[in-house]
Formats: C-alpha cells, structure tokens, sequence
C-alpha cells in the first residue's frame, strides 16, 4: 500500500520558470512531494500554455510539465512584487530559475545574492550556455541547442539532416536540473548550507552525444547520418516485411549474429561470409546486407517476422505511432495509468519513471494561471484589503 509520506513532503520551491527546462525539472520534484510555487506573468502565465490548444484546449506542452504545482500570478516589475517574492524566499528550500540570460541576477536572484541572507537556500539556473564565454548573453531555444551540440548533424538522412523529434535540449537541461537540486538536498542535509546548482543547455545535450564526440574526434570522421539505422551496428535499424509493415531489430555481439544467421534468416553459413563477419564489415556492407534481410522478409507478414525474430531471441519492436504508444499493452497491464485534473477537466497521465516502493507519485492538478494567488498570499499575511489593492495595482 503507498504511504501517505513521499520524499519531498515539507520542500518549498518557488520557480521562475517557463517554457520546458525548468517547468520538467520542477514537475518531478512535485511529484515527489515537493510544493512547488510556479510564479507566472498576470494574465498570460507562462508563454507555453498557448503552444497549442490540443488537450481540452489546453496546450499539450503545459499540461504534461505543470501538473501538482500552485500558481501565484506575480509581476515583479510592479510594486510590491518583489516585497511578495522576498516573502516566499525566506521559507524556500530551493529557488530555479530559466529567464532570460542575466534577468535573474539584475533582480538581485544570483546565488551570491541569496546566499548571504539565505544560507540553506538552494538556488538552481538555467541557461543556454553557462555564465562566462563568448556564448554567455545569446538566447537559447531547444532547436538551436540541438544545432550547436552536434544533434543536428547526427540525425536525418545522408542528404537532410534533422532536429530530433521532442525538445531533447530542454529535457536534458531539465533532467540534470532535477537531479542537480535533489543532490543538493542531500549535501545541505550534512553542511547545513546551500548550493547552487548551474545547469547549461548545451552541457546537458552535448554530455548526451559524448560518444559521438569520441567517435568523431579520436577517430577522425564524423558519424553517418543513418535515418532510423544505428549508425555504427549493423542489422540494427527498420526493415521491410512482405505485407509493408516494419520491424526494428538490432544485433549486438556475435551469439546474436550466429542465432539471426541461422535461426531467421536460415542460412548458417551467411555468419561466416567476409562482407558481414563482423560487425564494422557489417556497418561497411549495410545495403547489401539489407537486401538480403528484405528479401528473406518478402514472403512473411509483420506478425510473422517478429514470431521468427522473438523465437530466435532478437530484440525487437514495431515502429509504433502515438496512437499505438497510448494504447500500449505494458502500460495497462502495470497500471502506468493516472486521471489528473486541468482547468478543463480530467486527462490521463503517466506514472513517472521511478517507481519507489511504498510511495505513489503526487500528480496534483494543472493549475489555471493565478489560481492560488490568493491563498499564498494570505499565507504570507497578506489581509483582503492588501490583495485588492496588489490586484488593483496590476502587481498580482
């Protein structure tokens, strides 16, 4: 049975957020507990809840990263506005941050700032490209992060090459955020003090394409764009059946190779032929070798393929749409299904990844812009004739 105590029950985080980055990061530690205060633009709110209206309405981007967290509409450009975020800092755990490059410190929000006043305060930024270099100022979207890390130039066609197909720059910003700031709550555990946690977009993705780096550098060519083929095992990517349906299937050491020779495509002797004896003669000799696969494919059926590969132990998975991923078996029969609450009515959501035992994710409700606005405030002690007159002001 899950108990009622999650990781980060008694954890503040106020988060001035918007976009993905910081919005993921935060939303995981909401899961886990954490009360997280996602201050937004009056009115507005943050700019990705009109992405797109997909869901309900709703953008689809805002609904996967804000559930769980309280909205408290703020300007802080507006009198009072900073007084209300001074309040909320000085019983915060950790404050995150995506503005723009530089706004956070010329509000007084830098860690150095923050540290003298708030010594246990843990203070996470996210930026493009870090606080020093030639780099420092430039604005940075997901797309732009993926160019200047090399994603681009490993992904598509020989001829075209392509962003990868989710906000990957963002997500792995968000991800080392995340983990950034619970490896932080550990060490404040034992000092007492707290850190800050920097996190750049173009560190979080390039770390992602470091065997990429290696391959290019110490071997002196760049990787083969290799469309949905791994770029340097080979089979390893889509096939043809007979029927037009796709497979994906990958070998990875020579048992592999032996038991696909013999037990799929039902030719012993193809493990031994010099052009795919190993598998760098196999990545040199892809073509040919995947014509002799589609070949031996054309007489089956998908479901007829997939039986031969499974039967002789090879890895492998249809190409699914995101119709096919939402109706996945696996995520029925484990119960990865939860119903959260938006603005606009109940949607489905999946369990997060980490699965702690004893512990059910929070999975709170996505707010609607401002929409604890006035509870905090009188939280802070902030009386009836305050709040109207910081509504009245344009501050809230």
């Amino acid at each position: 049975m899950a108990q009622t105590v999650r990781p980060l029950d008694g954890i503040t985080v106020i988060a001035l957020e918007h976009a993905v980055a910081a919005p993921f990061a935060t939303r995981q530690l909401a899961d886990l507990g954490a009360r997280v205060i996602k201050i937004e633009r009056p009115g507005e709110g943050d700019f990705a809840r009109a992405y797109d209206r997909a869901v309900l309405g709703q953008s689809s981007y805002f609904v996967w990263l804000n559930r769980g967290k309280q909205s408290l509409s703020l300007d802080l450009k507006a009198p009072g506005g900073r007084e209300i975020l001074a309040a909320l800092l000085a019983d915060a755990d950790v404050l995150i941050q995506n503005l723009a490059p530089g706004a956070a410190a010329r509000m007084g929000l830098g860690f150095e700032t923050l540290h003298a006043s708030h010594a246990r305060l843990i203070v996470c930024d996210i930026s493009g490209f870090g606080d020093v270099g030639p780099y420092r100022d430039k604005r940075a979207y997901d797309l732009l992060i993926q160019a200047t890390a090399g994603l681009i130039a490993l992904t598509g066609t020989p001829e075209h090459p392509s962003r990868a197909g989710l906000s990957v720059a963002d997500i792995a910003a968000g991800m080392n955020a995340y983990s950034g700031i619970l490896a932080a709550l550990i060490q404040r555990g034992r000092t007492g003090e707290g850190l800050r946690v920097e996190i750049s977009m173009l560190d979080a993705l390039t770390e992602w394409v470091s065997n990429s780096l290696y391959f290019a550098h110490y071997g002196g060519s760049e990787p083969a764009r290799a469309e949905a083929s791994h770029p340097s095992v080979a089979p390893y990517g889509p096939h043809r059946a007979g029927d037009g349906g796709t497979v994906i299937f990958g070998l990875q050491n020579p048992r592999e190779w032996s038991r696909f020779c013999a037990g799929v495509m039902g030719d012993p002797a193809l493990e031994t032929d010099p052009r795919f004896a190993d598998n760098p003669a196999r990545v040199a000799n892809r073509p040919a070798l995947t014509a002799l696969i589609e070949a031996r494919f054309s007489g089956l059926t998908l479901p007829q393929v997939e039986a031969l590969l499974d039967s002789a132990d090879i890895a492998n998975a249809p190409m699914n749409s995101m119709a096919d991923v939402w109706a996945h078996p696996q995520f029925q029969a484990r119960n990865r299904w939860r119903e959260v609450d938006t603005p606009a009515g109940p949607i489905q959501a999946l369990l997060p990844p980490a699965t702690l035992s004893g512990v059910e994710a929070a999975m709170g409700p996505v707010p609607a812009v401002g929409e604890h606005t006035e509870t905090i405030l009188a939280g802070l002690g902030y009386d009836p004739e305050a709040i109207a007159h910081l509504k009245s002001s344009g501050a809230i």
